[in-house]
């Protein structure tokens, strides 16, 4: 497996090879000046030799601006990522996420089952691990199922707002076996930030990365103005009474 590497990560590493590069040239410098300096007047430093070390020294040196190259174009891709996920501002989102806020006291998730599930047993986690409720999931089928907790603890306890929690889904078959599932977050992007060089985005009650986003759609908002009901002998009759043309006779 590849991990991914973020944007501060890659900066980092750069970094590093950047300095020991540096100091790896700085070395080779004294070294090739130390051997100039002390070398046999009578059996000087190959020509061919002489060259080589010289055409390392420049590679070492190239590398050095490649560095910090690199490094430029990290920092322009850091905005441009930012910029980027602002464009998803106003459509509906599926992410790949388990943790949510509770506000209102309500905190809602969805998950996935990738087959049919017999039993299906919903936990909900606190930012230490703890479980603090308990339940049977509301759907079995294969597909997405809405869950949305109370924040009733299973002690009867009521949590706090503003706490984020987490949801874990143990699903099995007929037979005993585990079902594969995931946990999502399901609702309208409303705002994207920067941390650690990746860009983050805000569902709901829930921040969560660009990179956990498996679908998008364009938000439907058409609303649609109520109007009365007017069936058509009521329209004529509106309008023959609007105008009269026997009036204009009188």
């Amino acid at each position: 497996m590849v991990d991914a590497i973020t944007t501060n990560d890659a900066a980092g590493r750069i970094g590093a090879g950047t300095t020991s590069l540096f100091s790896n040239f700085e070395t080779f410098l004294s070294l090739l000046t130390a051997q100039l300096r002390n070398q046999d007047p009578l059996s000087p430093v190959d020509s061919n030799e002489f060259t080589g070390q010289l055409t390392q020294m420049a590679g070492v040196e190239q590398q050095l601006l490649t560095n910090d190259l690199l490094t430029s174009l990290l920092s322009a891709q850091q905005g441009t990522g930012l910029t980027t996920a602002a464009t998803y501002i106003g459509k509906d989102a599926t992410a790949v996420w388990s943790a949510t806020r509770i506000e209102d006291g309500q905190a809602s998730w969805s998950y996935e089952l990738a087959g049919e599930a017999s039993e299906v047993t919903l936990q909900v986690l606190d930012g230490r691990g703890n479980v603090v409720w308990s339940g049977e999931g509301p759907g079995k089928s294969d597909g997405v199922h809405g869950f949305t907790w109370n924040g009733q603890t299973t002690g009867g306890g009521q949590v706090a707002d503003g706490g984020v929690y987490t949801l874990k889904v143990v699903a099995k078959d007929g037979a005993g076996e585990a079902v594969d599932n995931q946990v999502l977050i399901q609702g309208r992007i409303s705002g994207v930030e920067l941390y650690d060089g990746e860009p983050y985005l805000t569902i709901g009650n829930s921040i969560l990365p660009l990179s956990s986003v498996i679908a998008l759609q364009q938000a439907n908002d058409a609303a649609t103005t109520p109007t009365d009901s007017i069936d058509d002998e009521s329209l004529l009759a509106s309008v023959a009474s609007a105008f009269n043309p026997l009036k204009y006779l009188s």
